[in-house]
């Protein structure tokens, strides 16, 4: 069955231009800035500071390049102009039937993990700030159509709860924090450290995104001897599938920690990391919850962690045809998200989209498809009703 109804992609990247910091920075961080370098090879490259680290534009824009990853396009002008402009970005949807995307960031890192490396506090925070502003005036051309996802300079707590305050005035729908802060030796993720985020966000009414490779995931990406076992290919595959399975370890982490009892307004999307670990993960931690009689030891827990995972967790599919059509009931219909990823490697592209739509979806009953597809996006991200219908392949 062919589903023609308009979808919401709960995730996407943009492809920074390279003025983003540069032109809102004050004068005394122009070295300091992140900014666009072209090698002499005509390779653009991200630079942050005086950081060691660089970031190949191309890596963050493969949809429809010519070969598989990791080859990719050398510059922004190899790049689809969806990728980095927003009224390319809307032709993009329109033929694919997205009414609206959520945008997620690429060169600040998953989690604004990236701005660590420019070991300024007040530098840090205003790279930040200033991705967050850009992110409002780059959705311009029709905000109703973009889910805003703001960076959260999470090192700083006080200065985190302050721009959520911020960003929810400004119009961002979704606030973005690392799923792993202990890997930047800072409290573990469940530590009573970050109540005041937990809080800040319940506050608001926004939901708290756990992108996948938001944590260092280079122990995973580049683990010891899998290329050389390997080789290119399968590595980044397997490679890649560590990352998206990290954050189950991570979601596992929180559920045990106590969070969400404590915070029962909260809502964390787990996002890019697929849905079919879920229903083994959440009957493995109400096994071990009841064999280790945790009610005991702690009384927050007023019913089995899968019961809070179900009400307060949202997780996204996208090449997942499987899990769609016989875990949903396990999962929760509504807590349910579709993606694309566009345009990362691995990402769902151009008519492959509606053909893993229809795959995953396309035998399930009406409602269900408008839910996971449409609906529960909409009521937890705000999104307005489309005003017309998709005309599918115009």
């Amino acid at each position: 069955m062919q589903i023609k109804d308009w979808f919401i992609d709960a995730d996407t990247h943009i492809t920074e231009p390279g003025d983003v910091w540069t032109s809102r920075l004050p004068q005394k961080w122009k070295d300091q800035a992140p900014h666009m370098v072209r090698t002499d090879e005509g390779v653009d490259m991200w630079k942050f500071g005086n950081a060691e680290r660089a970031i190949p534009v191309g890596a963050t824009a493969v949809a429809g390049w010519k070969d598989p990853f990791p080859s990719i396009p050398k510059n922004l002008d190899e790049c689809p102009p969806a990728a980095y402009d927003a009224k390319a970005r809307l032709e993009y949807m329109d033929s694919i039937g997205a009414w609206a995307m959520a945008l997620y960031p690429n060169i600040g890192g998953f989690g604004s993990e990236t701005f660590l490396g420019l070991n300024d506090p007040e530098l840090m925070l205003a790279c930040v700030r200033a991705y967050n502003d850009w992110l409002i005036e780059w959705i311009s051309p029709d905000p109703r159509r973009f889910i805003p996802v703001m960076a959260t300079p999470f090192w700083d707590v006080e200065a985190a709860v302050k721009e959520i305050a911020r960003c929810k005035d400004l119009g961002h729908k979704a606030i973005l924090f690392t799923s792993a802060p202990q890997d930047y030796d800072m409290p573990f993720i469940g530590d009573a450290h970050w109540n005041p985020i937990w809080e800040a966000a319940q506050d608001v009414d926004l939901p708290i995104s756990l992108h996948i490779g938001s944590g260092d995931f280079q122990d995973q990406m580049m683990a010891p001897g899998r290329f050389a076992a390997h080789g290119i290919g399968p590595s980044t595959v397997s490679g890649s599938m560590s990352i998206l399975m990290a954050n189950a370890i991570q979601l596992m982490d929180i559920a045990m920690s106590g969070v969400l009892p404590r915070h029962p307004k909260l809502k964390l999307v787990s996002v890019e990391s697929g849905i079919g670990w879920l229903p083994f993960v959440k009957e493995a931690l109400d096994h071990g919850y009841d064999y280790a009689n945790v009610r005991t030891e702690r009384p927050e827990f007023a019913r089995h962690p899968s019961e809070y995972l179900r009400e307060q967790v949202w997780a996204c599919t996208f090449f997942e045809t499987f899990a769609s059509n016989r875990f949903l009931d396990d999962i929760g219909i509504d807590r349910v998200l579709f993606e694309t990823d566009y345009p990362h490697p691995i990402c769902l592209y151009g008519d492959e989209v509606r053909e893993k739509i229809d795959a995953a979806f396309g035998a399930l009953p009406e409602d269900v498809q408008k839910k996971v597809l449409f609906q529960n996006a909409a009521d937890l991200y705000g999104v307005e009703a489309p005003d017309r219908p998709w005309n599918a392949g115009a």
